[in-house]
């Protein structure tokens, strides 16, 4: 019954904010005429844009669907731009839930009275999100900290509304041909396990932790502390940092904070997490970072909300590492030679048209200050042209792309002359001397030093044991070969045999019945006739000997 009502309630907002609108361009022409035909047209259209109504309806449908819609804001390789401008205005302010109950859930959790663990605790939220709030609180000993609890019930409402998204997406991408493209069910399970990872604050409490290690003693990024003694799965205790949001560039200013240095720490600190600890902050949305403005002149990051982290696997860092490099040098051949090696495009594309696409789409962007060009954009427009090419779009990247768009608007907003290309090209040209150059060549053999040891002085012997060995190898497939080959023969034989028996037992069984169409006719009453009872054996035998073959 609840399940129903949810999906009722979904179905109104629809009807309100006239939904059906945004896809009825995609809609083959087959099922036009149902959005012709459809009720919903009896409700005026909202006088707004249809990335204000997308974003309205999601608002009003609650945080589950504001969170999705927060996601789809980055995917804007899927979407068009003008909605997925909307949507990143989206942000968590839900309505808190009461004081007394977030109370209630730490006490449950630490197993014991609020009052023996903390001196002080705010039972007015100061931050109320999709999944959780975040409460101010003293420990004994005077430590500060905020103290982030689970909404209560929260799973089951997204277990609720994941299954009725799965459903839009396996009917859009069964009957939007588009929609296949665009994998709608991968970026629903995507949704789905981050959302349900975001529930676990012991997961994020091991993110936060990891990430406060990575960067410990660094002037580029600092990490609260973790009291882990405090945490569980519902509620997640930190330290409580103490600094200018990122996205209050007014008060930056007017401590005098050194905005050049820290929009280029952003981009070092963003390329340092992906290609030296594999592990990036994957939510660095301007509500998640702070500044340390302590030194004005040398301000440093800081990171909250761990909870989506992610990582590559070596082949995915590499190829995207030698991808970068190469449009930093404008080396397009190369940049459609590893799009090719790494199965990103059909191996059957033309690498000359490849390269001319991305040549064009590259060319005006360079030796241009970041207020000139968006990188967010020409992520958009290389999708683009790749689709051409039957690109597909990479999940492994997608939470490598929504941070770097992250990065790139905070880097615009702090300072606008920066120079994303050659802030980064040194740090990746150093990454690639490191990890592919004579480097990274004595560093391989330094840590494999003992095993190499080992198998040294048997180097010889090994070597002239293999060479035996393969030569045995090619006698032995050269010998199944011919095995094969008097096999195929043999069977070929049997085979012809088989039809000519086929063939003689169905002979038979025609002469049967010739023997007994040349038998006495039915008003003789010869049953003992010669030729009957040749033709009843002759059948029987033929029938028998035609089954059994």
């Amino acid at each position: 019954m609840r399940a129903m009502r949810r999906f009722w309630r979904i179905v109104s907002t629809i009807c309100r904010y006239r939904l059906d609108t945004l896809v009825s361009p995609y809609m083959p022409e087959k099922y036009r005429w149902l959005l012709w035909a459809s009720p919903l047209r009896l409700f005026r259209e909202p006088q707004v844009s249809r990335g204000k109504r997308l974003t309205l309806a999601l608002q009003d449908l609650g945080p589950v669907f504001v969170k999705f819609g927060q996601l789809l804001s980055t995917r804007r390789d899927l979407i068009p731009l003008d909605i997925a401008d909307e949507l990143a205005a989206l942000q968590d302010h839900v309505p808190p839930f009461p004081g007394s109950l977030a109370r209630a859930r730490l006490e449950a959790a630490l197993g014991a009275d609020i009052n023996t663990v903390f001196r002080e605790f705010s039972a007015e939220p100061m931050a109320s999100a999709s999944v959780a709030q975040v409460h101010t609180a003293v420990l004994k000993n005077g430590d500060q900290v905020v103290v982030k609890i689970v909404r209560p019930d929260i799973a089951e409402v997204i277990r609720e509304d994941i299954d009725i998204l799965n459903v839009i997406a396996r009917w859009l991408t069964a009957n939007v041909p588009d929609a296949k493209r665009l994998h709608l069910t991968e970026v629903v399970a995507d949704y789905e396990r981050t959302i349900f990872d975001e529930l676990d604050m012991r997961k994020e409490a091991a993110n936060t932790e990891q990430l406060r290690q990575n960067f410990a003693g660094s002037a580029l990024l600092y990490v609260p502390r973790v009291y882990h003694p405090l945490c569980s799965e519902h509620v997640l205790v930190l330290e409580r940092i103490h600094g200018v949001p990122i996205s209050d560039i007014e008060e930056l200013k007017r401590r005098g904070t050194n905005l050049k240095l820290l929009a280029e720490r952003g981009v070092e600190t963003f390329f340092t997490q992906v290609f030296v600890d594999n592990f990036f902050h994957a939510d660095m949305h301007p509500g998640n970072i702070f500044v340390d403005v302590s030194d004005p002149e040398k301000p440093s990051w800081i990171a909250i909300d761990c909870a989506i982290i992610g990582s590559l696997a070596k082949e995915d860092q590499d190829y995207l590492a030698r991808n970068l490099l190469a449009f930093f040098n404008q080396d397009y051949a190369q940049v459609a030679r590893l799009h090719l090696e790494s199965g990103w495009v059909p191996e059957d594309t033309d690498a000359a048209a490849f390269e001319r696409v991305i040549k064009t789409l590259c060319e005006p962007i360079f030796a241009k200050p970041l207020n000139e060009i968006s990188f967010g954009q020409f992520l958009v427009q290389l999708f683009e042209a790749a689709r051409e090419f039957n690109m597909e779009i990479q999940p492994q990247l997608v939470l490598l792309q929504k941070t770097l768009l992250y990065i790139e608007g905070l880097g615009r907003e702090l300072y606008p002359q920066l120079d994303l290309w050659q802030t980064a090209k040194p740090f990746m040209e150093n990454w690639m001397v490191n990890q592919v150059g004579p480097a990274a060549t004595l560093r391989e053999f330094a840590e494999h030093a003992p095993e190499l040891l080992e198998v040294l002085p048997r180097l010889p012997g090994t070597l002239l044991e293999a060479s035996v060995k393969l030569k045995l190898m090619q006698r032995a497939i050269e010998r199944q070969r011919r095995e094969i080959s008097l096999l195929n023969d043999r069977v070929d034989r049997l085979t012809s045999s088989r039809r000519r028996r086929l063939s003689g037992w169905a002979l038979l069984i025609l002469a049967s019945l010739l023997l007994w169409q040349l038998g006495p006719d039915a008003s003789s009453n010869t049953t003992d006739s010669v030729s009957t009872v040749a033709g009843i054996l002759s059948a029987a035998l033929g029938s028998f000997l035609l089954l059994r073959s």
